[in-house]
């Protein structure tokens, strides 16, 4: 069960939720990156890391029996704040194609840099499966 909090009086969030409720199983997916399952980059393009980092989420929840409606809680770290800003209107429309309209509490911060010296963008998710 979840359910999105949205205090009285504030403005709606675009693209993520201010808090969520939930009862079941947690299921924590650790941080991932814009690289293949054989742990190659096919791109240093921010965008195409950005949809392979998520294709690789959502491979992570399949396997833990989970979809992107159980996400409550989604932490994105880019190494390009500057980049990122400039090419929102792209990734909402990668991040609707691949985890459709449900948008969890969302964290994204700029850091100085990730471990994989190819990787623009990383990703960790915490879900929730119902009972």
């Amino acid at each position: 069960m979840l359910k999105k909090l949205q205090p009285p009086g504030w403005a709606e969030p675009r693209g993520y939720a201010n808090g969520v409720l939930a009862r079941g199983q947690l299921l924590f997916v650790g941080g991932q990156i814009g690289w293949n399952a054989q742990q190659a980059f096919d791109s240093d393009d921010f965008v195409a890391q950005t949809r392979q980092t998520l294709q690789n989420v959502l491979t992570v929840l399949q396997a833990g029996g989970a979809a992107p409606q159980h996400m409550v809680r989604m932490t994105w770290y880019v190494v390009d704040r500057e980049e990122y800003l400039a090419n929102q209107k792209a990734l909402g429309g990668v991040y609707r194609e691949v985890m459709g309209r449900h948008f969890p509490a969302m964290t994204c911060v700029q850091v100085a840099g990730l471990m994989e010296p190819r990787a623009r963008v990383e990703i960790e998710v915490t879900a929730v499966v119902p009972d």
